[in-house]
């Protein structure tokens, strides 16, 4: 019957291709599943008549919650034009949400023709003007929603990031993020992992990296997430500001009672007349100035058997990493020192950071012996 009477209008209105007719076709209550809407839109669109000087319009609600499927399946079906509202909104539980809309069509390479590279100003200019609120959780536009809390979505989201970086990838193929975030103005940083008691060892580790430039050892990783794991159950979510202040106060700043002063490093010979390296090292002990020697087969090995003589431990290095902070001549370094205490097994982890490489890894030996024994 509505086509019955959408032809007896055209037939009278005769529709040109300098003046073409819109023929609305709404979804009012969602009688229909999406599917079937679809089957209909495209009966009309096949029997219309003059159909190729006719735009034909879809007008979804979302009373069953079901406004952008039949939109989607419309298009596929042959409409033309789509109405709808910014977020959604309309009368009852509100028209199809045009940002969904055409967000969709952009993640699958079709451009909408609609600028959405700052969708933070859209949302705040929505709400001003309406007094209606965005949910955290609307797609694409949400506070929260290209936010991971789950420790699994974080080590995902933080293994694709890595490897998009790696293999310098041009298109966009990260997991559980259906665009990159940076398209419509969000920013990693802030919006794509954020810790509480749910996260995981790669987001801690994804936070480092991301705001402070740490790329923590993968077996560090647990380590030190452990730690925030016990705030976040008792405060909830955790902001990396104060990630890092823990990070400094477990191993940037352990420098208590042995504290590292200054090395000299010389080369020199063993008994048998092989190359090797001479450490002297000025440290305190609880507040107390000492110096202890040791030789070694580089700077770490010879301050490594001088430590054990100088302070009666058996320690032995099972993993040691390095890399610059920042670019340029005047950057930092962040050494990583794995040590294990060979009496009782427990090892943990110790950092430094120095403008020189060699003294980034001796305080990383020392912020080591001060977890481990003190």
């Amino acid at each position: 019957y509505a086509l019955e009477v959408c032809n007896a209008v055209l037939r009278v209105w005769e529709p040109s291709r300098e003046r073409k007719v819109i023929i609305n076709l709404p979804t009012t209550v969602e009688n229909a599943m999406p599917h079937v809407f679809a089957s209909q839109v495209e009966y009309m669109s096949k029997h219309l008549y003059n159909r190729e000087h006719v735009l034909l319009s879809l007008h979804p609600h979302n009373d069953r919650g079901s406004g952008v499927s039949d939109a989607e399946l419309g298009i596929l079906a042959g409409a033309d034009r789509i109405e709808g509202t910014l977020f959604g909104n309309g009368e009852r539980t509100g028209n199809v949400d045009i940002i969904t809309v055409a967000m969709n069509m952009y993640s699958q390479g079709v451009d909408p023709g609609l600028d959405f590279s700052n969708m933070s100003e859209i949302s705040e200019t929505y709400e001003r003007l309406t007094r209606m609120q965005v949910s955290p959780r609307q797609p694409y536009a949400g506070e929260l929603v290209f936010t991971a809390f789950s420790g699994s979505h974080q080590d995902a989201i933080a293994k694709g990031m890595a490897w998009r970086e790696e293999k310098q990838c041009q298109t966009w193929s990260v997991p559980y993020l259906p665009l990159d975030p940076k398209d419509v103005g969000r920013r990693y940083e802030t919006d794509v992992i954020r810790i509480n008691s749910q996260s995981g060892k790669g987001g801690v580790a994804f936070v480092m990296d991301t705001f402070y430039g740490f790329k923590l050892p993968r077996g560090m990783h647990k380590e030190f997430a452990d730690m925030i794991q016990k705030i976040a159950e008792r405060q909830g979510e955790v902001a990396p500001e104060q990630i890092m202040e823990e990070f400094k106060k477990n191993y940037l700043e352990r420098k208590e009672p042995m504290h590292f002063r200054k090395c000299r490093i010389t080369d020199t010979e063993t008994g048998d007349g092989e190359f090797a390296t001479l450490a002297k090292v000025t440290y305190s002990d609880h507040g107390i100035e000492k110096t202890f020697e040791g030789v070694g087969n580089g700077p770490i090995d010879a301050v490594q058997r001088g430590m054990e003589d100088a302070l009666g431990i058996q320690i032995k290095v099972l993993d040691y990493s390095e890399h610059a902070l920042a670019s340029g001549s005047g950057a930092e370094a962040a050494s990583y020192i794995h040590l294990v205490d060979q009496v009782t097994g427990k090892a943990t982890y110790g950092v430094g950071i120095s403008s020189n490489i060699t003294r980034a890894s001796l305080r990383g030996i020392f912020s080591a012996v001060n977890r481990l024994f003190y």
